[in-house]
């Protein structure tokens, strides 16, 4: 019989967080596979929880996997925990995953914490619609990618930050979105814990007197109505109004709706833009 693996998410900050649950599953693991087993060793010692522990982490588990699944199919039950959170969100608990689901072995996904569920209700911004997109990337090709595959997103995106890159990345945010409101959650469920809100531009003047310390959460506003009113008006803002009314019927539509489409574009009525149209 193939054993089971567990995917046990840990406290984010504070240690009460755990459920009951977890550490029921960490007591009754024959091992537990941790990203980093010196920080893991200190939860389980604060719970009194004797294990074997293995590393799994984003630089060994390509082979790491392999070895999970040996155990699993000797039948050994194995919890997977990463640093804080939950496993497989930005660490590379989602590889083992694929891997059990490809040779049909069960696991388990435990609930539990999550730091950018946390810090989104936080944040204040819209929740029904979000994008978690974990950290940006350091280079400007990944972050150009980044960038162009996100910039027309209406819903709320959620990145994950160092705190030695957060001014770098705020600046970042501010040229490519403008002065969106934005959230800066840090040291979350921890005893300094700290939600900075505002603009992008307040968040960055605030972290230019306060030096940031601690993981960062930053939440950041989707595109709004007001800025898609804004992008349309710089589009046609160096046209005519004669080239407007031509560019719309280039599209395929007819002078009459290009005529409605250019004075709904620019907030005029139909009859003056009408004017510009008749040596069209």
């Amino acid at each position: 019989m193939d054993g089971k693996l567990y995917l046990v998410p840990t406290p984010i900050g504070n240690l009460k967080d755990i459920t009951l649950r977890a550490l029921e599953v960490l007591k009754s693991a024959d091992v537990i596979a941790a990203e980093d087993t010196r920080n893991s060793l200190k939860l389980l010692n604060h719970f009194d929880i004797k294990k074997t522990l293995i590393s799994y982490h984003m630089h060994n588990e390509q082979g790491k996997s392999l070895e999970i699944i040996d155990r699993l199919k000797s039948g050994e039950t194995i919890a997977l925990v990463s640093d804080a959170g939950m496993p497989g969100i930005s660490d590379p608990g989602s590889v083992i995953v694929s891997k059990c689901i490809e040779e049909g072995i069960k696991f388990e996904v435990l609930p539990g914490a999550s730091a950018f569920t946390t810090a989104l209700i936080h944040s204040g911004l819209d929740t029904s619609k979000f994008s978690f997109r974990g950290f940006i990337p350091r280079d400007n090709k990944g972050r150009n990618a980044l960038l162009e595959d996100i910039k027309d997103h209406r819903e709320t995106l959620i990145f994950y930050e160092a705190p030695h890159r957060l001014l770098s990345t705020l600046t970042f945010l501010k040229e490519s979105f403008g002065d969106r409101k934005i959230a800066a959650c840090r040291e979350l469920t921890k005893l300094h814990e700290e939600i900075v809100r505002g603009t992008i531009g307040e968040v960055i003047e605030f972290f230019k007197e306060k030096a940031p310390r601690g993981e960062f959460v930053l939440v950041l506003s989707g595109l709004t109505d007001e800025e898609i009113e804004s992008d349309k008006r710089k589009a046609f803002e160096d046209l005519s109004i004669e080239d407007h009314i031509r560019k719309y019927i280039s599209e395929g539509l007819s002078k009459k709706d290009a005529i409605k489409k250019v004075a709904k574009d620019r907030n005029e009525p139909k009859s003056v833009i009408y004017k510009y149209s008749t040596e069209i």
